[in-house]
């Protein structure tokens, strides 16, 4: 499950759970005044940590390396299409609220909304 590297512009290297060293895509976008930060799962190509359980410990460490104010940013997680069979390996971006409660903390962003962003 190779990730096509129209996903991201760079792999950024972080510490994972128990710092382990793991690895993501990365993009930071600039759109109506907001700044998105979007990280993607490398599936295979991550040694660590998953984009989702890192949360904000990736996050922290995203706006340290990029000079970033976590509480100005829009995270975003990106799920790939590996054009695999299975449903849960179809592309998805999922907005990430740090602040919220557990059940909240998600909001699936749609289609239209992210080939905006990306200038698609």
């Amino acid at each position: 499950m190779k990730v096509s590297p129209d996903y991201y512009d760079e792999i950024f290297e972080y510490l994972g759970e128990w710092d382990m060293p793991s690895a993501c895509g990365l993009k930071i976008r600039e759109s109506e005044g907001k700044k998105y930060v979007i990280v993607t799962e490398l599936y295979q190509d991550n040694p660590g940590t998953s984009v989702t359980y890192a949360g904000q410990k990736l996050a922290d460490q995203i706006c340290e390396a990029k000079g970033l104010n976590l509480a100005d940013i829009v995270y975003v997680e990106c799920n790939p299409n590996t054009n695999s069979k299975l449903s849960f390996y179809d592309e998805e971006y999922f907005v990430v609220d740090f602040n919220a409660d557990p059940a909240h903390k998600y909001h699936q962003m749609e289609r239209e909304e992210i080939m905006k962003l990306l200038g698609k």
